[in-house]
């Protein structure tokens, strides 16, 4: 409880509105892991169980991954998939995951992200669906949820705390949005606009609740480290400042 008091106090004033400088300067104990100029320190991904990924042989998760990376850079009306464009990291909506390279534990993350209308994505953490983010005007015959806004965990079980977030936080589509995570163990907590929309939640194991071939009993938690992937999803989102501070271990 005291560590999670003094991540709140040290992290609700930085986030309470958006930094305007497309680079700024990471938080004492953070470091940028967008470097504002290319895609250095990310790869392609998709949504893969991670724990699968590192079973494969060496050969076949490297080739696997190279072509998920080179998806990235696809080129659609002759400009690639991923891009950064003054100092911000933009995606058409299409392409492979950005994915960080390296695997992590317990994590603070923070970063903003504007969407353009109609636009889906999200926030996978330890490779595992999602922070949801989203256009929360959208129609929703299906009842997805749109007008819950952005933050919620929208892989865990329907009617669950922490599912659908809160409040709705999101600032109007095409302006820049904060985003706050802390991931402790399996437990979640998220911050939109210095507002928690999710409070110490446990993130479902996306991967093993769709396996129907597993019973209950053989479920498991989310691997205890895994990459942060920023999600493509048919809308365009820009993102920027995105920072990670990694925490002591919780087991």
């Amino acid at each position: 409880m005291a560590l999670l008091a003094s991540l709140v106090l040290a992290s609700s004033a930085w986030f309470a509105a958006p930094t305007q400088a497309s680079v700024a300067a990471p938080p004492p104990g953070f470091v940028a892991l967008f470097n504002g100029r290319d895609l250095s320190g990310w790869r392609g991904g998709t949504t893969y169980d991670h724990r699968q990924l590192l079973e494969l042989p060496a050969a076949e998760r490297a080739a696997l991954i190279a072509d998920w990376t080179r998806s990235l850079t696809e080129l659609k009306d002759g400009k690639p998939h991923w891009r950064v464009e003054s100092g911000e990291l933009f995606n058409d909506g299409f392409g492979g995951y950005a994915t960080t390279e390296r695997d992590y534990g317990d994590f603070e993350l923070r970063l903003e992200f504007k969407l353009a209308p109609g636009a889906d994505s999200g926030v996978y953490l330890r490779g595992v669906p999602q922070v949801q983010i989203w256009d929360p005007t959208m129609p929703d015959p299906k009842g997805h949820g749109y007008a819950f806004g952005s933050g919620g965990l929208w892989n865990n079980t329907k009617g669950t705390p922490g599912r659908d977030p809160k409040v709705r936080a999101d600032r109007p589509i095409g302006e820049w949005n904060a985003l706050r995570v802390t991931m402790i163990g399996t437990r979640v907590s998220v911050w939109l606009n210095g507002q928690q929309v999710v409070e110490d939640v446990v993130l479902e194991n996306y991967y093993d609740k769709v396996n129907k071939a597993l019973t209950a009993e053989q479920r498991r938690p989310v691997p205890d480290r895994g990459p942060i992937q920023l999600q493509t999803h048919g809308g365009a989102t820009t993102w920027r400042n995105i920072f990670v501070r990694e925490l002591p271990s919780s087991r």
